[in-house]
């Protein structure tokens, strides 16, 4: 998944309209030692988020057929993905132009790197890899309200001009795609990829030490965020329908 921060997200007014040249994941080459990475953040992960995550991944990661005992074949996942809402998630190399991202998104492609971390990197990892981008991102494209709030919030990015709605837009990404909470259950619960994929952030997001406001689209748009340290201020949605909402305001404003 694309590293985005306020820093660099210049890119965004690159004219070009074209998608990034993807490639093709050998599943087969995966090792032993891969496989048995990825069930052991399987593990650690789920452990947590069957009782802090939004049922909405939970019921997305079962959807598009998540194991513990292997790490995925986009192949399998993206012929159940694909039914049910239109997504795909698709391998790229490495890192990606902003706007090649968000035209991605635009079209409901999800680009994904397929590298597995190693077991010394199992506690942090820098740059994504195929647990933070398909464990953490994917099983939320199985939902129907994420997935057209996702694939507009793409198009709407795309838009973006001025350095203030990129700015604008990017903060949107960063407080709902990737450290959003949710409110279900009576309780607050994680949805973010960043959240779903890292205990310490999930950890922090929930505890004593980060601030949980309401969401509002100003409210985000006016927050800044730091990406190299826990989150202090995070925004809790009461449904993923507020999201396409306030993707609808956003669109108005920027798109006027």
């Amino acid at each position: 998944m694309q590293q985005i921060s306020e820093a660099t997200t210049a890119t965004l007014t690159d004219e070009s309209d074209s998608l990034p040249e993807f490639i093709e994941q050998q599943w087969s080459d995966y090792t032993p030692e891969q496989h048995d990475v990825w069930g052991l953040l399987y593990q650690r992960r789920m452990n947590q988020l069957t009782s802090d995550g939004s049922r909405v991944f939970l019921d997305g990661a079962r959807t598009i057929g998540l194991r513990q005992d292997r790490v995925p074949d986009l192949a399998e996942v993206n012929a159940r993905l694909e039914r049910v809402t239109g997504w795909n998630a698709v391998p790229v190399s490495g890192f990606l132009p902003a706007r090649e991202f968000f035209r991605c998104l635009s079209v409901r492609r999800f680009p994904t790197t397929i590298i597995v971390r190693t077991r010394e990197q199992m506690d942090y990892l820098p740059e994504p890899d195929i647990f933070h981008d398909v464990f953490g991102h994917v099983p939320l494209h199985a939902d129907p309200a994420f997935a057209d709030f996702l694939q507009h919030y793409g198009k709407i990015a795309c838009a973006a001009r001025s350095d203030a709605d990129v700015v604008r837009m990017t903060r949107l990404f960063w407080f709902t795609v990737e450290f959003g909470l949710v409110h279900e259950d009576g309780r607050t619960k994680v949805y973010g990829s960043g959240l779903i994929s890292s205990h310490g952030d999930a950890a922090n997001a929930l505890g004593a030490k980060c601030e949980r406001r309401p969401f509002s689209l100003d409210a985000v748009f006016n927050q800044p965020f730091e990406i190299d340290h826990l989150q202090n201020v995070l925004f809790e949605v009461e449904s993923f329908d507020q999201l396409f909402a306030a993707v609808r305001e956003a669109e108005e404003r920027i798109c006027r």
